[in-house]
């Protein structure tokens, strides 16, 4: 067994035990006894296990680690953000456990650490990153199947902001004074607004990607890896027109490197209080984008190929509602029936 101690006047807890005649003794890191004995408990167990040949079950904290080493290089850079995120802030006293022991109990007892302080839809987010990160062990067969059984929050959706139409060009107007001397920024948001491209997408996009003859464009990297041409409208093509080149990133920094992660954040943020205007982000143009599309008639099927999603749900998820085109479209439903009169 393995026996936990501190030296001197330490505030870190140690282990130590010994297995077949060799004694072992290492650091917890940890400055709480109970988490301490936990780290020590599962030392002594990988040691037995590893004794006799076998291969100990990985802590949720080994797990995403492997997984951030192994799928970070094939998936979005935002998807390996959010599992670091997930890796430093989010695992609560999980993170030491060895996956098979993250009973239902344990993971609603994080679920609840995590809502002290925000809001029930962020907990149904932080147990999808849970469940996807312990689902891949399960398809690696290092887990059966999940060792849990939680069912989402119910949580009340409300309405996200899109970019009112007739606020479009005074907006990009703010943006492109907050932006100043980084025209690249204006032309990315404008790629995020007229294209629907993630922000990853628009820092990432490249003139050999656009089919200026058919005036299309298509993503060459984008999230799900699917290559769909968009049509492109001619404001956008006017606009990348002035500074068309054969190949390249069409944004990109002075020193010709693509964007850092968050570019848009700060001119962003001073358009919409130029505009006073709240809760447009990058995704909300992407929302924005999908919301007008639909309001013009175009198909969902059509909206779901260009958005790249593999199902319409994830598509239907973006639109908003308008009323003001509701109340219309009521308006004259009214008129029809003659109750306007």
């Amino acid at each position: 067994m393995s026996k936990v101690f501190r030296v001197g006047d330490g505030k870190i807890w140690h282990y130590r035990f010994r297995l077949a005649g060799v004694r072992i003794q290492r650091s917890t890191r940890e400055k709480d006894k109970g988490r301490a004995e936990i780290v020590a408990q599962r030392a002594y167990d990988d040691a037995v296990i590893r004794a006799n040949g076998g291969h100990p079950m990985p802590t949720l904290c080994e797990l995403a680690e492997e997984w951030i080493k192994v799928r970070g290089p094939v998936v979005s850079a935002s998807h390996v953000r959010g599992m670091e995120m997930f890796v430093r802030h989010h695992m609560y006293d999980l993170g030491a456990f060895p996956i098979s022991e993250l009973t239902t109990e344990r993971v609603e007892l994080a679920r609840n650490e995590h809502m002290k302080t925000r809001s029930p839809a962020t907990a149904n987010h932080w147990l999808r990153i849970l469940a996807l990160l312990v689902n891949w062990a399960v398809r690696r067969e290092i887990l059966k199947k999940l060792p849990w059984k939680i069912a989402m929050l119910r949580v009340q959706k409300r309405p996200r902001t899109t970019l009112p139409i007739e606020m479009v060009k005074d907006w990009f107007e703010a943006l492109d004074e907050a932006a100043g001397k980084m025209s690249a920024v204006g032309t990315a948001v404008r790629l995020m607004f007229g294209l629907g491209l993630r922000e990853s997408e628009a820092s990432g996009a490249r003139w050999e990607w656009i089919d200026w003859e058919r005036r299309t464009y298509t993503p060459g990297v984008t999230k799900g890896r699917e290559a769909t041409a968009i049509p492109m409208p001619g404001w956008i093509a006017e606009r990348l027109g002035a500074t068309r080149s054969a190949t390249g990133l069409i944004v990109a920094r002075r020193n010709g490197r693509q964007l850092p992660a968050g570019y848009p954040r700060h001119a962003i943020r001073a358009a919409n209080a130029a505009c006073g205007i709240e809760g447009i982000t990058s995704h909300r143009l992407r929302g924005t984008f999908a919301t007008l599309l639909s309001e013009e008639g175009t198909p969902i099927q059509t909206i779901q190929a260009i958005m790249r999603h593999k199902d319409a749900k994830t598509t239907m998820a973006y639109l908003e509602i308008n009323h003001d085109r509701a109340a219309q479209a009521q308006d004259r439903i009214s008129d029809r029936i003659g109750f306007n009169l």
